[in-house]
């Protein structure tokens, strides 16, 4: 169990998918994410196992929540900077990511 302390370590902010890429070389079916987040953040990179829960047209524009304080993580030939965040699609194929309502919240916005 973690305490809150633990929890407020975890930097989760949203970002906007600016560029989507396929990512044939990954182990299992993935894109290659560019994401901007603002002027304090700015852009970053995540590779995400969504075929199957979206199109590369769906996720061009989408915001997204992402923690962007892990350090990167190399996923085969490719470095993830941030991790973004979702659930396994009930269809057993891709991840469905986690987006706040349309244009509720300013790309870099913090959960808090």
């Amino acid at each position: 169990m973690i305490t809150f302390d633990d929890f407020e370590k975890v930097d989760i902010r949203v970002g906007k998918i600016i560029e989507v890429l396929d990512y044939p070389e990954a182990r299992n079916p993935s894109y290659k994410l560019k994401i901007d987040f603002g002027s304090e953040i700015g852009l970053k990179t995540s590779s995400v196992q969504a075929v199957g829960a979206h199109t590369k047209e769906d996720l061009t524009g989408m915001l997204v929540c992402c923690v962007v304080n892990f350090p990167p993580k190399q996923v085969g030939p490719f470095k993830s900077e941030i991790l973004t965040l979702g659930f396994k699609n009930t269809a057993g194929i891709g991840w469905v990511l986690i987006t706040p309502a349309k244009d509720s919240v300013q790309i870099g916005d913090q959960l808090k």
